[in-house]
């Protein structure tokens, strides 16, 4: 038996009798000599998060650092560095007879050996697959119009770099990373530390609406800020602190272990006849993201494997475990009210406006963001026309509005008053010729496009 304190006691002071006991993490089934190794060391070397990992449920399970991190010798991903340590005898056993392979980057395909399902569920879902939809839809990327070192340390961040190794490490230009959509070097593509924070990956913290709203906020995709405008964010807000979160995966039920859901209850949890699911594309009957709404299988960038009126019927069926059913079938019929006013009112005539313009020869088309009226197009629908789309979709009647389609008629009337104006004089928009750090590569990854160039 091997027995690891996580805190070191405390002396027979006053002090010592309030306070909790002392944690200790006792292995006592079989467990490898080398899997004892990486123990011993990251216990020293990384105390944190040695801690996480001894109050998780892995650890419970005797799940230990070599049954996520062990890898092939052959493995692109595999680190030399870690291989040079035991070769000058850093490690706390002092011998090579504990060297063994491993990879610094732990992958949906070294998770999916015990999740087969999620990782599945996972690979088809619009977080494995965002480093391939922005690179279709997103000027920024496709054009070239800012530097690597900035999508580095935004977009790439929750969206996913590709991981390189560089001189037998992974190279700083694309590692540290968890973005939902990494491309790994094992083929994989995601992280599922993006949700479960290694090391500790708590089935708590991945429900809690804070884990998406590390990425989901800001002008463009306020979800945590609308969810806590609305009603149910309100609820979190009062009663979060006596939620079970710690039920076991698939039991997680409306009324019996929280009252008000979180964005997990509505995307991923399951609820009545509807299984969890980590493909978070399930239960959408829009496509809220893109320029001009659409049905998710009409998504070109990734079209959905399913049809709308099943996954709506499924996201139904989680609002009824709470709602009646005259109470959700009215929201819907809202919903794509808003959806049609969206597309015919404000973007359907402002893209036929750019389009002409381009036509014309009054806007150039060999770039983007370099003339204001491409801006103001851009932010229509990736800003204020988002936040009016998801504001109504999560009840956020102040992002629907004020934030939503109030921006959008702003917007609108600039963009199409200064359009027009160019069009009646036959003028050129000006071109910013000195546009900042427009320096991206615009070579699309063949990672993700197959080889496509």
């Amino acid at each position: 038996m091997l027995t690891c304190l996580l805190f070191a006691p405390f002396g027979d002071s006053a002090e010592a009798e309030n306070m909790p006991r002392v944690k200790e993490y006792r292995i006592e089934r079989s467990m490898s000599k080398e899997a004892m190794a990486c123990i011993q060391c990251h216990k020293k070397e990384h105390p944190g998060l040695f801690a996480d990992w001894a109050n998780s449920r892995h650890a419970s399970a005797n799940i230990t650092c070599l049954d996520c991190h062990q890898a092939e010798e052959h493995d692109a991903d595999v680190s030399q560095e870690h291989f040079k340590q035991y070769e000058r005898g850093d490690n706390p056993w002092g011998s090579k007879e504990y060297r063994v392979p491993v990879a610094a980057a732990v992958t949906p395909k070294d998770c999916s050996r015990c999740h087969p399902d999620e990782a599945v569920q996972y690979s088809k879902s619009k977080h494995a697959n965002t480093l391939e939809i922005i690179w279709k839809i997103d000027p920024w990327l496709n054009k070239g119009m800012n530097s690597d070192l900035e999508r580095q340390a935004g977009c790439l961040y929750c969206h996913g770099t590709i991981l390189k190794t560089k001189d037998g490490k992974l190279d700083h230009s694309t590692w540290p990373n968890v973005g939902v959509g990494r491309i790994n070097m094992d083929g994989s593509k995601g992280s599922c530390t993006s949700c479960h924070t290694r090391h500790r990956f708590s089935v708590m913290e991945a429900r809690k609406p804070e884990s998406c709203g590390q990425c989901h906020l800001g002008p463009d995709h306020p979800q945590i800020e609308i969810f806590t405008e609305s009603k149910h964010g309100d609820i979190y807000a009062a009663f979060g602190d006596d939620y079970n979160w710690n039920a076991s995966p698939g039991t997680w039920t409306p009324g019996v272990d929280f009252r008000g859901p979180t964005c997990a209850s509505c995307h991923m949890s399951g609820a009545g006849t509807v299984m969890t699911s980590h493909d978070v594309t399930e239960r959408l009957s829009w496509e809220l993201q893109a320029p001009l709404t659409v049905r998710p299988q009409d998504f070109k960038p990734l079209p959905a494997q399913s049809n709308w009126e099943t996954e709506r019927n499924k996201m139904k069926e989680v609002c009824m475990q709470c709602h009646g059913k005259a109470w959700v079938n009215d929201h819907y019929t809202k919903m794509d009210g808003v959806v049609q006013e969206y597309n015919e009112v404000y973007f359907k005539p402002a893209k036929a406006k750019l389009d002409e313009l381009y036509e014309k020869g009054l806007l150039d088309k060999s770039r983007f963001f370099d003339e204001r009226l491409e801006v103001e197009y851009y932010e229509l629908w990736h800003h204020e026309g988002r936040r009016a789309r998801m504001g109504t979709a999560m009840m956020a009647p102040d992002y629907a509005w004020w934030h939503g389609f109030y921006e959008c008629k702003k917007r609108f009337n600039n963009f199409m008053e200064e359009a027009n104006h160019l069009i009646e004089t036959g003028q050129k928009a000006y071109v910013a010729k000195d546009y900042p750090n427009d320096t991206g590569s615009t070579k699309k990854p063949e990672e993700i496009f197959g080889g496509e160039k």
